[in-house]
């Protein structure tokens, strides 16, 4: 079972960025799927990112806007999620999953049911 930590929250004024950092342990990084969530106060945990294990293939959800990017360096178990113009409705709990299992197209990934492991997640607040 892979162990994750999330790193590089925070409180950050509309219009900056942010940079999260997700590591892992205990599992073989390079064979899993890698992502991001988010769950703002009385929401559900929705999706937000999304990269193959090899780095070859990202998805990202329709609200990122192409200001979030997410990658990755397997030579050091690491996944990123880069956040640019972010915005108040961006404040949430981020979490980084990872999955092992084959489950198709990546865009399957959009559900909580496809992630078998999870961070502790870390805060991001945007003020306006």
């Amino acid at each position: 079972q892979v162990q994750l930590v999330e790193s590089g929250g925070g409180l950050v004024q509309a219009g900056g960025s942010l940079r999260l950092s997700c590591a892992a342990s205990g599992g073989t990084f390079s064979s899993y799927v890698m992502g991001w969530f988010r769950q703002a106060p009385g929401k559900d945990r929705e999706f937000v990112a999304a990269i193959s294990s090899s780095g070859g293939s990202m998805y990202y959800a329709d609200f990122v806007e192409d200001r979030f990017t997410i990658s990755r360096n397997n030579a050091n178990n690491t996944v990123w999620l880069q956040m640019n113009s972010l915005k108040p409705d961006d404040t949430a709990v981020y979490y980084c999953g990872a999955d092992g299992r084959l489950l198709g197209p990546i865009a399957k990934r959009r559900m909580t049911s496809a992630w078998s492991s999870w961070g502790q997640g870390i805060q991001v607040t945007v003020s306006s």
